[in-house]
């Protein structure tokens, strides 16, 4: 099971629905609704919603790198 699957099953469902719904757009590249910026420094880009932040990037397409939750390192381990 991968890091984004697990996160989605042990957050509550509210919130659960909340992301996929963004996971979703992401995916279909409906960007207007989002709060998305790039991530300087990086080829990857972050959307933001309450206190979850979903980091993609592009390669052939739309690949998703990570879904966190926000706190200081959120963005540490994404460039090692």
């Amino acid at each position: 099971m991968d890091k984004i699957e697990k996160l989605l099953r042990k957050i509550g469902k509210k919130d659960r629905l909340k992301l996929q719904e963004i996971l979703e757009e992401i995916l279909v590249g409906k960007f207007e609704n989002l709060d998305m910026k790039k991530i300087s420094g990086s080829k990857l880009f972050r959307v933001r919603k309450e206190k979850y932040r979903a980091v993609f990037q592009y390669k052939k397409g739309i690949v998703i790198e990570a879904i966190k939750i926000r706190n200081e390192g959120t963005y540490k381990n994404l460039f090692e």
